[in-house]
């Protein structure tokens, strides 16, 4: 009687081991997922940038050469994969500088504002950017479960014995809070 309890827990163990291992990898793999589906749309926004610049070479051939040629040495073409949240961050704060390069170009020149060409280019951007965000969303929320079940007991046993680690988690992006109006300010008037 005692062997068949013996033999039961270790079928039991043995199961809750394996279902978790199972997990475990289906999570890592979404996170790793995640990551590349990130890496994806920050190349296609720099690709959207590089097509802003190119609009921009129209009416401002000096500074959008400039800015074109900074966009392709720095970001796209640099062959730097961001398969790391740290190179995720990386690339997003690099993307936030050209577009504050180009944006002073736009400044200069109002009739660019106005082509059909700088609307539609602004309009793609503004696509790559909700694709970006919605990425780094479906990236951390993964990461979540991960972490949790990294970190929860019975599971964190098992994660443990298996080597898998925490995810590190994408930061927000403390420019774009700068560009957010100020609340406080607008209901005091």
């Amino acid at each position: 009687m005692a062997l068949i309890i013996i033999i039961v827990l270790a079928v039991l163990i043995f199961g809750y081991f394996v279902s978790t291992q199972r997990s475990l990898v289906n999570l890592d793999e979404m996170c790793k997922n995640a990551l590349s589906q990130i890496e994806v749309q920050l190349n296609s926004r720099f690709d959207a940038v590089i097509a802003l610049a190119k609009t921009a070479a129209q009416y401002a051939k000096h500074e959008s050469e400039t800015i074109i040629q900074a966009v392709q040495a720095r970001g796209g073409n640099s062959g730097a994969a961001a398969n790391t949240p740290a190179a995720i961050n990386e690339q997003s704060d690099l993307l936030t500088q050209m577009m504050g390069r180009l944006n002073v170009v736009f400044e200069r020149y109002p009739e660019l504002k106005a082509s059909e060409l700088y609307k539609e280019a602004q309009a793609g951007m503004k696509q790559y950017e909700e694709n970006v965000r919605m990425s780094r969303m479906v990236y951390n929320d993964t990461a979540t479960k991960m972490n949790r079940m990294v970190r929860q007991w019975p599971s964190s046993i098992v994660a443990s014995i298996l080597h898998f680690v925490e995810k590190e988690y994408l930061k927000v992006d403390n420019e774009a809070k700068k560009d957010y109006p100020n609340l406080d300010e607008a209901f005091k008037k």
